[in-house]
């Protein structure tokens, strides 16, 4: 029991010292500029998508794979497949999906095959009022696939 708690305290000590605002630290040497850009064009295809009425084309900026992660709304979804299920059982056409925003989104390159993205969504709805509807928080680990940047965990929030 003595060691659990020496090692809370010195974790408690270390997280004491980050500040809550800095960014995680990237690795040296590789282009940020094009992760960012590719990270950009993944999540723009998304919206886009999105906005078209098509939840498989959004899902096409996920990583195909069983362990891709999906947390929302108390539920955490393992897989592709889940994640899709999931966006199709809670949207089930274009008019449910509505219209798709990021704002606020910031993405930080940690490697050359690794981001680190979060911003804000809203959706606007027919009969929503001009920037009423739902709204959140993501925040995304993306990475380098032969397919493009892709979403391998999403952590989505709604006020």
């Amino acid at each position: 029991m003595p060691l659990r708690l020496a090692g809370l305290a010195v974790l408690t000590v270390a997280l004491a010292g980050c500040a809550a605002t800095a960014p995680p630290v990237p690795e040296a040497g590789f282009d940020a500029e094009a992760v960012e850009a590719g990270v950009l064009a993944t999540l723009d295809a998304q919206v886009e998508a999105w906005n078209d009425g098509s939840v498989r084309g959004f899902m096409d900026g996920y990583a195909r794979t069983d362990t891709l992660t999906f947390l929302s709304g108390g539920t955490v979804r393992n897989g592709w497949e889940e994640a899709l299920y999931g966006y199709v059982r809670g949207y089930p056409d274009a008019e449910a999906m509505g219209q798709l925003t990021f704002s606020d989104l910031t993405v930080h390159p940690l490697s050359a095959r690794r981001a680190l993205a979060w911003g804000r969504w809203r959706l606007q709805r027919a009969g929503d009022a001009p920037g009423e509807g739902p709204v959140g928080l993501f925040t995304l680990l993306l990475a380098s696939t032969p397919d493009g940047w892709r979403v391998v965990h999403d952590h989505t929030s709604s006020e």
